[in-house]
């Protein structure tokens, strides 16, 4: 009975360790949108790259590194420039491009940076303050989301690119 009850929760950790092993490959499996789509806190994020016709380059090998607004971020932005970005693709790509790096930045790298050029062509300032990183002036709250081609950062605010 001893033996059994033994081989039971030998073969219960057995199972739980390929389950874990399984997920940590399936997420890595997962290209970036697909990662940030699974995860459930950034549906405005993708519905904004759909709209934008990025999804497609975001899916390609990269690597990229991408800080990712929730959709809690996506709340503080006004309404008003929400809509704007909306009615304006070019401006809402802009907008998007600037949370994007080519290459793969892992928190340890970005420590070690003062700024990083994204895809829309203009520098985001990164900056560590204690153990926080902040890009701009938004808070990393989760780094280093690997996904197969890059890695996310989640980040606490939407980055808006300057005017000029």
């Amino acid at each position: 009975m001893r033996r059994a009850l033994v081989l039971v929760a030998l073969v219960a950790v057995l199972v739980s360790a390929v389950t874990a092993t399984a997920t940590a490959k399936t997420r890595a499996d997962a290209n970036i949108v697909q990662t940030a789509a699974a995860a459930g806190q950034f549906k405005t994020l993708t519905k904004l790259l759909t709209r934008a016709g990025l999804v497609g380059a975001l899916e390609q090998p990269g690597p990229y590194t991408v800080f990712a607004p929730t959709d809690a971020a996506f709340k503080k932005v006004p309404k008003a420039t929400l809509k704007t970005l909306l009615r304006h693709p070019a401006k809402l790509k802009a907008v998007l491009l600037y949370h994007v790096v080519s290459g793969r930045v892992t928190a340890a790298d970005a420590a070690k940076l003062s700024s990083a050029k994204t895809l829309n062509g203009k520098s985001v300032r990164i900056r560590t303050a204690g153990m926080n990183v902040f890009v701009n002036s938004a808070k990393v709250t989760k780094a280093d989301v690997d996904a197969s081609n890059g890695v996310i950062h989640v980040i606490n605010r939407v980055l808006i690119p300057p005017a000029h």
